[in-house]
């Protein structure tokens, strides 16, 4: 499922803020970002569309579990820009993730997996990741 880069053997845990900081390539039509308790599954997956999967300009978060995508929650804006920066603030609640986009506008998404720590995060699609912060 996971391609791209890959951290592993992190820890992101109930009470954490990840932040991360990159740029949309300039032809981008896609990047996503993946955080989930291995490489198969996904418990959160944001994907910013520029123009993919019959989307423009959407934020599409889902989960992908046991080799099967259960049900997207589209909310928040579209703040992304080709060839610009981005920032994307995720904070692990005990209820879910509150996801915070550069334009101030937030995705609530539940902790489908229900666990307390999640260890691995992966990034696919056009976008360089400049940092990664869990705080």
């Amino acid at each position: 499922m996971m391609k791209g880069m890959i951290i592993k053997n992190m820890s992101f845990k109930v009470g954490q803020t990840l932040t991360i900081v990159g740029v949309a390539k300039p032809d981008s039509t896609n990047f996503a970002v993946n955080i989930g308790p291995d490489e198969q599954d996904v418990t959160m997956h944001i994907n910013a569309r520029f123009n993919a999967h019959g989307d423009e300009n959407a934020v599409v978060c889902n989960s992908y579990e046991g080799g099967n995508w259960c049900e997207e929650v589209r909310d928040g804006g579209f703040p992304f820009q080709q060839g610009e920066e981005f920032k994307i603030i995720i904070e692990f609640t005990s209820a879910g993730f509150v996801v915070t986009l550069s334009d101030g506008s937030t995705i609530n998404f539940p902790n489908r997996m229900g666990a307390e720590k999640y260890s691995v995060i992966s990034f696919d699609g056009e976008a360089r990741i400049h940092s990664v912060e869990i705080k």
